[in-house]
């Protein structure tokens, strides 16, 4: 999945694209397998040890062994596999050291993009985070996680086109790819959609006053709460 394809918001376009066309419809076959295999071992479904044979994978989700493959590379750079050569991959647990540092540089990055998208946002672009937004807030009373949590990736895609800078954009989002089993997860905590719709709205209301500090503030509080909940989460499954 190219970077363009996956930081296409609500009403953009993109050559060859249909406008309004979002990340979310344009998933790949190892990232439908990647979300997959990291929800079954964030929940404890595959326990750690486990063997991640690609066949039986493969053979699971009617898929040939290269999306397997590639979505086990990136679960691997999450710290959720641990692949050797000769021996195969298992299941893994990243250790506290590598989490934290995960959602430390996740925060950093994600204010950056906040702050510069406060300076830097186009009319339509503000127009359509505040569309995804709304989105989001009608979600939050659905009780549904998945459809949340997928939502959410378009909301952050947003800010990330917003700071008009490809490279810090790029950067972000190879990063939140990393995180991204654990920041979905923390969705099924009690009462989290609505707190995080909440975090949202700061964010939201700083971006569309121009304030650059308050947007960063209110962003990086909104991930430095989300690897709370992560932690919550995991000690609950």
């Amino acid at each position: 999945m190219s970077l363009d394809d996956m930081l296409v918001v609500p009403g953009s376009k993109r050559p060859g694209r249909k406008a309004g066309a979002s990340a979310v419809e344009k998933i790949t076959r190892a990232e439908e397998l990647r979300l997959q295999l990291a929800d079954d071992i964030v929940r404890g479904v595959l326990a750690p040890g486990a063997a991640l044979d690609e066949t039986e994978i493969a053979r699971r989700f009617e898929v040939s062994r290269t999306p397997v493959r590639e979505a086990l590379r990136q679960l691997a750079a999450s710290g959720l596999v641990d692949s050797r050569a000769h021996r195969g991959a298992f299941v893994a647990q990243p250790s506290l050291e590598r989490l934290s540092g995960m959602f430390e540089a996740m925060a950093e990055l994600e204010a950056l993009c906040a702050g510069l998208a406060a300076e830097r946002m186009l009319a339509v672009e503000r127009q359509a985070l505040e569309a995804v937004h709304e989105e989001l807030r009608v979600l939050s009373y659905d009780g549904n996680p998945e459809r949340f949590a997928e939502v959410n990736e378009s909301f952050h895609n947003a800010i990330y086109t917003g700071s008009q800078n490809g490279y810090i954009a790029e950067i972000t989002l190879a990063t939140r790819v990393r995180v991204q089993p654990f920041r979905r997860a923390q969705f099924r905590n009690l009462g989290r959609l609505a707190k995080s719709q909440a975090e949202h709205d700061r964010v939201v209301v700083a971006i569309l006053r121009g304030d650059r500090a308050g947007a960063a503030a209110a962003m990086r509080a909104h991930i430095e709460l989300v690897r709370g909940e992560y932690e919550h989460y995991a000690v609950t499954v």
